[in-house]
């Protein structure tokens, strides 16, 4: 095949320059001396200097392109015959037999997956190029096919034009794998800073699951927990620190421990979140994070709650109807000047609560609230336990590896008891009016209700022990109302006792002559964990509670 008879355009001259050179009328620059814009002298430099410049169409195409440092082919007809190749092509893969077709002489195309790419450009008769690709050779190249066509015999062919681009592609991965390790420790941190293991309240069952972004760095500080407060009280909190990396999962870890500390002082929500917004502004100033606090009491069928600019909880009664907690809702955590507010959503046996962060609900296609009322719908089709609950919703939002996103998903179920599993469970109340009866019924009142629950009898001693000393202790230094409750699970028995007082008691030593202040060490001596809160409205309330023996929570009642 003749090369000289196909055309192939050439970059870094342009028409214009042709033209220049094919005039030789414009190769020459004007005598301007008569309107004296120009010194003579200058006119006769610029005559002199100016010489014909050859047109593209006069220059050696063959001889340029064999020297050309870029890897070029030219192949003919359907079959991609070759027609040439020049020495940077041969140098690179070795001699290639000119006139055979490319998926047999040109084996280093066929393994790149270029042979479909000049099919392609033949139909459509527009380059294509297909970017970075690793040779044989071990070298990474660009490649651009180009249409050219022969007009004498109506010949149909492609230029392959291939540009060593191997710096850039080490470069590129070299970035690639710094971010990846990046991300590896971001990812890595987060998952340290979440709970490793759940804790599983007496009256709860709770799952949760973290999803971190698919994209490079994309780690963000997403994070929840489960804390057991004592008494049957669970608190549960989810959040979401603004940012991205190893920075923003620093900032959650401070945040999750700060929870825990305030949770174990047992504060309302809005008391809790309170305190995290100055901790948050001295963490760092930058940085701001959204947060939900929530404690569910067991006595009350209700999940009281605290909201720092975070998402609604979202919560599926026995019925199957879902209910958004939208109120109240204050600024982000960090962001100061803000008095918080607790609210609260009942949570009977039977129901299903759902906390989350944003990546679980928001798309950039679609406004915010379309995203919760989906989650909405999918909640409440979904049934089972909490994690196939948890993974139903994952999947419904569409969350996948390379989401672009963290989430963060906390379900947990209130179950609705009956038969044996129900038996496990009971509750006993006696209101104390006071005076000098007071201590007495009680104690008659609790070793009736532990009998009847068929507790051995050390148990049931310590039981009433610790009724009589709590029911002491509130006749001494409360006021009323005053109230006692015991509650069994299939774990614990829990004993506690409400007056109006808001004075919470500490243990403290009593000296031999005191005959008071005993009361609370006795209380710390003899049950499993103990504590108090203040109440909602003024007062307090005092628990303690004792771990049952493996036969006991097995037994129940028969």
């Amino acid at each position: 095949m003749n090369f000289t008879r196909w055309s192939a355009r050439l970059p870094g001259i342009n028409g214009t320059q042709r033209r220049t050179a094919a005039r030789p009328d414009l190769a020459t620059v004007p005598d301007r001396r008569a309107d004296g814009t120009v010194p003579a002298a200058r006119v006769e430099q610029l005559t002199d200097e100016t010489v014909p410049v050859p047109a593209v169409d006069e220059l050696p195409a063959r001889e340029v392109l064999d020297r050309v440092p870029a890897l070029v082919a030219l192949v003919h007809g359907s079959d991609h015959r070759i027609a040439y190749v020049n020495d940077a092509y041969t140098a690179a893969f070795g001699v290639r037999p000119l006139g055979g077709p490319a998926h047999e002489a040109l084996p280093e195309l066929r393994e790149l997956g270029l042979l479909p790419l000049l099919d392609q450009v033949l139909r459509s008769g527009r380059p294509r190029t297909l970017k970075s690709r690793k040779a044989p050779d071990g070298r990474s190249y660009t490649f651009t096919c180009t249409p050219v066509a022969e007009p004498k015999d109506d010949g149909r062919g492609v230029l392959v034009f291939a540009t060593d681009v191997t710096d850039h592609a080490d470069a590129a991965e070299r970035l690639r794998a710094s971010e990846r390790r990046q991300r590896e420790t971001a990812v890595t941190l987060q998952r340290s800073l979440l709970p490793q293991v759940l804790e599983q309240p007496d009256d709860l069952r709770i799952a949760a699951t973290y999803q971190p972004g698919g994209t490079e760095a994309a780690v963000g500080g997403d994070w929840y927990d489960v804390i057991t407060l004592g008494g049957g009280r669970t608190a549960l909190v989810i959040g979401d620190v603004m940012g991205r990396g190893v920075r923003a999962a620093a900032v959650m870890g401070q945040l999750r421990t700060a929870v825990r500390a305030y949770a174990r002082m047992d504060l309302p929500p809005h008391e809790v979140l309170q305190l995290l917004d100055g901790l948050a502004a001295d963490i760092d100033a930058n940085q701001i994070a959204t947060c939900v606090y929530a404690v569910h009491d067991p006595n009350e069928g209700r999940l009281v709650y605290a909201s720092a600019g975070h998402l609604p909880i979202l919560v599926r009664d026995e019925n199957g109807t879902v209910l958004r907690a939208d109120e109240p809702t204050g600024p982000p955590l960090g962001t100061g000047g803000w008095v918080h507010a607790s609210g609260s959503v009942p949570l009977g046996p039977g129901s299903t609560a759902v906390l989350y962060t944003d990546g679980l609900v928001e798309r950039r296609d679609e406004d915010l609230d379309e995203g919760i009322a989906a989650l909405e719908r999918a909640l409440a089709g979904a049934t089972g336990s909490p994690q196939v609950v948890c993974d139903r919703l994952v999947r419904s939002a569409g969350v996948q590896a390379d989401h672009d996103d963290d989430v963060a998903v906390l379900v947990l179920q209130h179950p609705a008891r009956t038969g044996p599993d129900g038996e496990l469970f009971r509750n006993a109340a006696l209101e104390l009016l006071g005076g000098v009866e007071a201590a007495p019924r009680a104690r008659a009142f609790a070793s009736g209700v532990l009998a009847s629950w068929r507790f051995p009898p050390d148990l049931h001693d310590l039981g009433v022990l610790a009724a009589s000393e709590l029911v002491a202790n509130s006749l001494q230094h409360g006021t009323p109302p005053m109230r006692l409750r015991l509650r069994r699970t299939d774990r614990r028995l829990i004993v506690e006792v409400t007056d109006g007082d808001d004075h919470l008691p500490r243990r403290r030593r009593a000296d031999p002559g005191d005959e008071s202040g005993r009361g609370i060490a006795i209380i710390a001596t003899i049950a499993t964990n103990w504590g108090s809160r203040r109440t909602p409205g003024g007062g307090k309330a005092v628990w303690c509670e004792f771990t049952l023996p493996g036969e006991v929570s097995r037994r129940g009642l028969r």
